[in-house]
């Protein structure tokens, strides 16, 4: 029987590729450090939750050999109808758990994305586990890069949606900052996650054997403030995701950033 996000995924495809369009500067800016931090195409690539594809196509369209593996298999069947609009192929499909990576050989590809995975798993025996996974597939040298959302971004986002959260006389805004888990609340509620603190990736990362190469916050300044910039084109829109992308770097913004990107090395 699926499990509660697999089930919460495969229903949820469509909205999943369709969140990057709305949310372009996580996109643009994500895109840019895996540029500056991927090794040169034809590199092959081993997108792990990737879910409906958009990485796994856009490093397709410039030449990498990207294999997706996702815990949704209607979510894999929505990425091949995306890559067949676009004119590329993946490499492979691999209906899987970033838990458990076994049919994948040791060191068998130069870089690892593992994009996804970390929002889902509660117990951090588990995201230790997934990280050991990614880094056992991954060749030395080559580079992991791993997506948490923040502990605040559920925060950030009731702040602009549900203000009235803090008067329902639910505990839950509080157990949040404290445990950095959500547990579904009903129909339509965002699936199980774990929201990490930014000062706990590097130790996590670094304690699976990871070399740190940095963080970005994939917002940039605009986290929850984007929707004009997201409209822009041209190179005002460059200019954006160029101050972005570097802005991003900052460890004093972090924690106001919805997603963080840790990119690290194996050896």
């Amino acid at each position: 029987m699926p499990s509660i996000v697999e089930s919460y995924y495969d229903d949820s495809a469509e909205r999943e590729w369709a969140r990057l369009e709305r949310h372009r500067t996580e996109f643009a800016v994500t895109l840019r450090a895996l540029g500056d931090n991927l090794p040169a195409a034809p590199a092959t690539v081993l997108d792990i939750g990737g879910g409906p594809g958009r990485y796994s196509i856009a490093l397709a369209q410039i030449g990498y050999a990207v294999t997706l593996l996702d815990l949704s298999s209607r979510t894999l069947e929505f990425a091949r109808g995306k890559a067949a609009e676009a004119g590329v192929e993946l490499a492979g499909y691999i209906h899987g758990d970033a838990l458990d990576l076994s049919t994948v050989p040791d060191e068998s590809y130069d870089a690892v994305l593992l994009m996804g995975p970390l929002y889902h798993l509660l117990d951090v025996e588990d995201r230790r586990r997934a990280v050991r996974e990614a880094r056992r597939v991954l060749k030395t040298g080559g580079p992991v890069f791993a997506a948490f959302i923040t502990r605040y971004a559920p925060i950030r986002y009731a702040a602009k949606h549900e203000p009235d959260l803090l008067l329902r006389g639910n505990p839950s805004a509080q157990e949040l900052l404290e445990t950095g888990v959500h547990r579904p609340k009903g129909e339509g509620s965002f699936t199980e996650a774990y929201f990490a603190h930014p000062g706990e990736i590097a130790p996590l990362m670094e304690g699976c054997g990871l070399r740190t190469v940095g963080m970005v916050g994939c917002e940039g300044v605009v986290s929850r403030i984007e929707e004009q910039v997201n409209e822009l084109t041209g190179d005002m829109w460059e200019a954006w995701v160029d101050l972005n992308y570097n802005a991003g770097k900052d460890p004093y913004l972090y924690g106001a950033a919805e997603h963080l990107l840790y990119i690290g090395k194996k050896g």
